[in-house]
């Protein structure tokens, strides 16, 4: 069974082809997702996993998500690759 990867930086699971960011040159990313990564660069503009999880809590929210659920999958960010050596 293999293990589902998720993004470094959100959480996402990456479970198909085209959940995965590209990097510069279009070559599928295997740590982050399209959301997090396009053409080998952040998407976002936080500096901190604080500002990043109220980025995407607004965002899932935008979508149709409760607020509940958004902070919920957004709790554990702190711990992804992106985020984890970083001041918090």
């Amino acid at each position: 069974m293999s293990k589902t990867k998720i993004c470094q930086s959100c959480g996402m699971p990456l479970k198909k082809p085209e959940h995965y960011g590209t990097d510069a040159g279009g070559i599928p990313s295997e740590i982050y997702c399209i959301y997090c990564w396009q053409n080998g660069s952040f998407t976002d503009h936080c500096t901190d996993v604080k500002e990043f999880q109220e980025h995407c809590r607004t965002q899932m929210v935008k979508h149709g998500w409760s607020k509940f659920f958004a902070w919920l999958f957004t709790r554990g960010m702190k711990r992804l690759g992106r985020w984890k050596n970083t001041k918090q």
